[in-house]
């Protein structure tokens, strides 16, 4: 279903309040206001100098947030054109460049090609109908810091899961989906 144009905002951190423009967009469902405050609020301790990616990117509420709040630099993936320009222009207008890098890319075949380096925090938010979170996960071990965080957002009814390797830290779920967060575990970081 092709979703209306519409805002979201950021939630917290030098740029609150700020509205990103929402492109329609077949599959697009930004992550709520709600969910985002509440995800924020856990992660908050772990933001201050993290490199997050935000897989998936869509509107770049995720990985601006982050940035907004604290974290280092930003790498946001989207292959739909029109959903990659439009969070370009909404890091021009932020003054972010030299934070957030929009990479017009396929997510699962990005993964698959040379690493940009490490992440401390990976957002994984797919398109629901695509179903593409466990080529994803199996394909994100390298590409993650020893003690990276994921946040996965799936269909309340999908039983997505991380697999091996990953602590569940918090979750929670709305009407539409279930938001939860994990962090990498030891052993799985020394594999």
């Amino acid at each position: 279903m092709k979703r209306a144009p519409g805002q979201v905002r950021i939630i917290g951190g030098k740029w609150r309040n700020t509205r990103l423009p929402v492109a329609g967009a077949e599959g697009l469902r930004p992550t709520s206001d709600r969910a985002r405050e509440t995800l924020f609020n856990w992660l908050q301790p772990v933001l201050p100098g993290a490199r997050v990616l935000d897989l998936f990117a869509g509107s770049g509420a995720l990985g601006l947030e982050a940035l907004s709040r604290g974290a280092r630099e930003a790498l946001l993936v989207e292959r739909d054109p029109r959903l990659a320009e439009v969070i370009v222009a909404s890091i021009r207008r932020l003054d972010a460049g030299g934070q957030a890098h929009v990479l017009r890319a396929d997510a699962t075949a990005l993964l698959q090609a040379p690493l940009h380096g490490r992440f401390d925090l990976v957002f994984l938010d797919p398109p629901f109908e695509a179903a593409l979170w466990q080529p994803v996960l199996a394909a994100l071990p390298p590409w993650l810091a020893d003690t990276a965080w994921l946040y996965l957002e799936s269909p309340v009814e999908a039983g997505i899961e991380p697999g091996a390797g990953w602590l569940p830290h918090r979750e929670g779920r709305s009407r539409e989906a279930r938001h939860a967060l994990y962090r990498r575990t030891a052993d799985r970081a020394a594999a």
